[in-house]
């Protein structure tokens, strides 16, 4: 059987158990521009590259195609949902309102209960429950859109990562969207360095890990960044257009450093008037003359 014959419903396992609809979701949010989380001791950060592109327009067999830059359609990348909790998405955007909206209904739904910010461990686990049914019922499908979830409740800072199939991790840093191996190359560097760092370094290290997703000819610009904070005595706030310039003037280098390191972490060059080091001067090996023998 062709791979196409187990693809019709999201319930429908193939002969190797893969459900291939979980997969093309998967596959949906590499193609969003990337989003990157961090948490420390006290704050959680989400760093974002808003979506842009080309839009086409087709018109008496005359194409026009005008930038996002030129129409202002940058997309939305960070959601509030509470003062205490918000989300970085990659992938479809009206999938990402459709579970935005349902984790507000159930931190509304805490705070005129139990008349308390709802525990974040909680509202993931509620989005993931419901993501998960959708692989369960005939006639559904995933949703194709991943969450980066910060947010801080009594046990101090949160960063979850949510996955279309239902899953969700917590990290110290995480990484989704197009070309995020990059960045999460970076946090995997650089994460023991998150725990005891300040506001301004946790958000510049997300920076620095958001700017190795660039394309090569792109930079980040206030336009296309959006960072989301929340932590200790700082309720969920979002950082949009000019509000971003000031951290990226502290960043500096604005450019994709994919393939190079960047400036700030290079190793000194060697001059000379450098100090000679102490080096210990290479082992001498016995080298074995080979033998001739008559043929």
């Amino acid at each position: 059987m062709f791979r196409n014959s187990y693809d019709n419903d999201s319930i429908t396992y193939s002969p190797t158990g893969r459900l291939f609809q979980v997969e093309y979701a998967l596959e949906a949010i590499k193609q969003g521009s990337a989003s990157v989380g961090l948490v420390s001791k006290t704050h959680a950060v989400v760093v974002a590259l808003k979506a842009s592109g080309e839009n086409i327009y087709i018109c008496a067999d005359l194409v026009v195609i005008r930038s996002a830059e030129e129409l202002g359609s940058y997309q939305k990348k960070i959601i509030r949902i509470d003062d205490h909790l918000g989300i970085a998405l990659a992938g479809l955007a009206p999938d990402a309102r459709v579970l935005s909206n349902f984790m507000r209904q159930q931190a509304m739904s805490s705070r005129m209960i139990y008349n308390r910010p709802i525990p974040i461990s909680r509202v993931v686990s509620a989005i993931g429950d419901k993501a998960q049914r959708n692989t369960q019922t005939y006639g559904r499908r995933p949703y194709g859109v991943g969450l980066l979830v910060a947010g801080f409740d009594e046990t101090g800072p949160h960063l979850f990562e949510f996955q279309p199939s239902g899953t969700v991790l917590e990290y110290f840093g995480a990484a989704i969207g197009a070309r995020s191996q990059s960045a999460r190359t970076y946090l995997e560097r650089n994460f023991d360095q998150f725990p005891e760092a300040s506001l301004e370094d946790l958000v510049l290290h997300g920076l620095r890990a958001l700017r190795d997703t660039l394309a090569q000819d792109k930079e980040l610009l206030a336009q296309n960044t959006s960072i989301g904070i929340v932590g200790l005595d700082t309720k969920f706030t979002l950082y949009d257009n000019d509000d971003v310039r000031g951290w990226l003037e502290k960043l500096g280098n604005v450019g994709s450093t994919r393939g190079r390191r960047p400036p700030e972490e290079r190793e000194p060059e060697a001059t000379e008037d450098a100090p000679v080091t102490d080096a210990p001067p290479p082992e001498e090996t016995d080298t074995v003359e080979p033998i001739e023998t008559d043929a």
